[in-house]
């Protein structure tokens, strides 16, 4: 996968909060609620989505095409990843095969795809000029372990309420599986990140998770 930018700007010192942890393999589970419920991600907007994991996300096209089976962009299954159009505040939901009959109809190109035509997204033609945005990205089922740890490295863009809801659903995380946690650069003691005063006065901030 390719980079991830820094994000929206809003402090006194021009960058958004940046927290940056890390932990052992084995606690990427403990984070799959955050990459599930969705996070914020800056990209060039609009665009196609196959330009989007392509070339921005740096996925292959045969991971997409083989891998990737099923997407949903702003509530919709979507079939073209050629033509679908992404933009600012977007949400793309990526997910691999889902089994049953429900996972067949969603699947991208697939037989059923017809009976799903009322929730299909089309492209509405109305595209402006390329310009930096965020849009929120949510991953299921095995790509889960398969691209939530490049996410994460990279960075993902949150509001202060979305950490702290984390954090107080997760009040038995082992912080002593942490073996570093950084506030822009500084090191901190993971206690302070769960107590999160320091963002009270913060839109965003950016979350990083490097696993060893």
């Amino acid at each position: 996968m390719g980079s991830i930018d820094e994000g929206p700007t809003e402090n006194e010192s021009g960058a958004v909060p940046h927290i940056s942890l890390t932990m052992g393999q084995e606690f990427l589970v403990e984070f799959f609620p955050i990459l599930q419920k969705g996070f914020g991600v800056m990209v060039m907007v609009p665009c196609s989505i196959k330009n989007l994991l392509c070339d921005q996300f740096g996925l292959s096209e045969a991971y997409v095409l083989e891998r990737i089976t099923t997407i949903f962009l702003d509530g919709k299954a979507t079939d073209s990843i050629d033509e679908a159009i992404v933009k600012e505040r977007s949400t793309i939901a990526l997910s691999a095969a889902m089994p049953g009959v429900v996972g067949a109809t969603m699947r991208r190109g697939s037989y059923y795809a017809a009976m799903r035509s009322a929730i299909t997204c089309t492209d509405d033609g109305k595209t402006g000029a390329c310009r930096k945005g965020m849009v929120h990205v949510k991953l299921f089922n095995l790509l889960l372990t398969e691209l939530g740890p490049e996410f994460l490295k990279g960075g993902v863009i949150m509001t202060p309420s979305e950490l702290s809801d984390f954090f107080l659903h997760k009040p038995d995380l082992d912080w002593q599986g942490c073996t570093e946690a950084l506030l822009d650069g500084k090191p901190v003691f993971p206690a302070c990140l769960i107590n999160g005063d320091f963002l009270a006065h913060c839109e965003t901030i950016k979350l990083s998770i490097t696993f060893t």
